[in-house]
């Protein structure tokens, strides 16, 4: 299983780079994958997203699609697509250091 070293941690990603050990994540590192890919401070909004995939992800097994999040969430796509510009499920998934979504290319 290949490591990356992030903030000074080995950390363990699959292929594209997704975190696949849920209990290496903590809020310091998702600040780290967040600036990684171009988005800044994290604010409520971003947490409230990534909080979602987090516990959801716990209880289902799997990470959430976006369709999950607005439905199951209450975070409207619109938002989202604001808070995670371009590709919501995929920059979620990967701040919250889950698995990439089924389907998400």
């Amino acid at each position: 299983m290949p490591t990356t070293t992030i903030a000074g941690r080995e950390i363990h990603v699959d292929d594209d780079g997704f975190m696949t050990e849920y209990d290496e994540w903590n809020e310091d590192l998702a600040k780290e994958l967040a600036a990684a890919i171009g988005i800044g401070d994290l604010t409520d909004g971003h947490w409230k997203a990534i909080n979602f995939l987090r516990e959801d992800y716990k209880e289902q097994g799997e990470t959430a699609t976006l369709r999950r999040v607005t439905a199951s969430g209450g975070i409207p796509t619109k938002e989202l697509f604001q808070l995670f510009p371009k590709k919501p499920a995929r920059k979620m998934s990967y701040v919250a250091g889950l698995p990439k979504p089924v389907g998400c290319v």
